[in-house]
């Protein structure tokens, strides 16, 4: 099968599609992506790219086309407006020309927000004469809400308005939530929703190498180590207050915050405003360090604000988590505390409520070792039966063969998420 991705973010950028990509072309699709130049989440391109260049370049014998963009650039909301729209134009026009000549079987859309940069897969797919699929990964226009970017009902409706177009000139779409199921598919007309979750990594998985000097090491004690992207939505206030609760009554107990975000300098400054001395924040490694890091956690964590939307939601981390092998404390509502709760992997408490993280910290730090080590191993096998990357690959090849096909491996049709 001749497959195109198109995905506004791909490889140098650290994005789940990089990997999904390889093992798709590793399944024996003939993988074509076209994506837009590095920039994230710098704001600023990538040394030996161009934000103005048009090229093209090979990865694990996938053809890589990019296009021009405007960078994102840091905090500025017009900027980052620009470097979506500027995509989505780009990506028609030049990718157009890019492809020129070629025919796809498939197309298939990451559609990180926004779900915009669909618009010019379904003019490439029906140029093409291919079948289109978008991989929904947020909920639009509810993430624009959730988020405070757009609040002007008369804003949300007509942007739910274009979504529904989208969806509608869809042959399949997916969606990393079973209750995504819910929410897209009265947008959704005729076109089938399916249930397909993001895949973990395979770094992940593997057990960390020990003749490797981690990029950082964590001081003796009870860590509980968040990881990820430090912005709004992951309410670390809620973690700064657990982090305040406990720094005297359980000083072994510390909170290493790892990643970069729109929220980064609120934390450092929180910290030290606050004397959190149980508090770390080194910053943000790259992925390939992150195993390493992970596998010295006494206990991993994953937080989310409290919002309707977001409780609809399954943070990728948490895959990573599970895979990891280290026991998880899930600090939000709905889907990512059901799989928790559903793996056995740990405990799960409400979201934005600094008491109950705290008193979930207490209870893990309070088990014997072989307890906490069989969460993890409970954790570990939920994700090989429900998230394993080489299955979902395989999975998402069929379903981009043939959209009707029943799903298999960690997967679900919305009859049977219906029941």
């Amino acid at each position: 099968m001749k497959l195109l991705v198109l995905s506004q973010h791909f490889w140098p950028e650290s994005f789940r599609i990089n990997e999904v990509a390889e093992l798709l072309q590793a399944e024996g699709c003939e993988v074509t992506v076209l994506t837009g130049q590095p920039n994230y989440p710098e704001g600023v391109v990538r040394a030996g790219y161009s934000a103005t260049a048009v090229g093209t370049e090979k990865l694990s014998g996938m053809t890589i086309c990019r296009v021009p963009l405007v960078p994102r650039g840091k905090g500025s909301a017009i900027r980052l407006v620009a470097n979506y729209l500027s995509f989505v134009v780009s990506a028609g026009l030049f990718g157009m020309w890019h492809l020129r000549g070629q025919r796809f079987d498939a197309v298939l859309v990451y559609a990180t927000s926004p779900v915009l940069q669909a618009i010019p897969a379904i003019w490439l797919a029906r140029l093409k004469g291919a079948r289109l699929a978008t991989w929904v990964q947020d909920l639009w226009p509810e993430s624009l809400s959730a988020t405070g970017y757009v609040r002007h009902p008369r804003l949300l409706s007509a942007v739910g308005k274009v979504v529904r177009w989208i969806y509608r000139h869809n042959d399949l779409l997916l969606v990393q939530s079973q209750a995504f199921v819910r929410a897209v598919t009265p947008m959704a007309g005729g076109t089938p929703v399916v249930y397909h979750p993001n895949p973990g990594e395979l770094a992940f998985a593997s057990p960390a190498d020990s003749t490797q000097i981690p990029a950082l090491t964590l001081t003796p004690g009870f860590n509980v180590v968040f990881a990820g992207n430090l912005g709004t939505v992951q309410a670390l206030g809620t973690v700064l207050d657990a982090a305040d609760r406990l720094r005297h009554t359980a000083p072994d107990v510390r909170f290493v915050i790892v990643g970069s975000g729109s929220r980064g300098n609120w934390l450092h400054e929180q910290s030290k405003a606050r004397d959190l001395h149980n508090v770390q924040l080194p910053g943000r490694f790259e992925p390939a360090q992150m195993p390493a890091i992970l596998a010295q956690a006494d206990v991993l964590l994953v937080s989310l604000a409290r919002d309707p939307l977001m409780s609809l939601t399954v943070p990728s981390k948490l895959q990573a988590y599970l895979a990891a092998g280290r026991p998880v404390i899930a600090s939000l509502d709905g889907e990512g505390a059901k799989i928790v709760d559903e793996s056995g992997a740990g405990l799960s408490c409400p979201a934005e409520d600094a008491g109950a993280l705290a008193t979930a910290v207490l209870q893990l730090r309070a088990l014997p070792p072989d307890a906490r080590q069989q969460m993890a191993q409970q954790g570990h096998a939920y994700y090989a039966q429900h998230f394993e990357p080489r299955a979902l690959a395989a999975q998402l090849k069929r379903l981009l063969e043939e959209p009707t096909a029943e799903p298999s491996v960690g997967l679900q049709t919305i009859k049977e998420d219906q029941t």
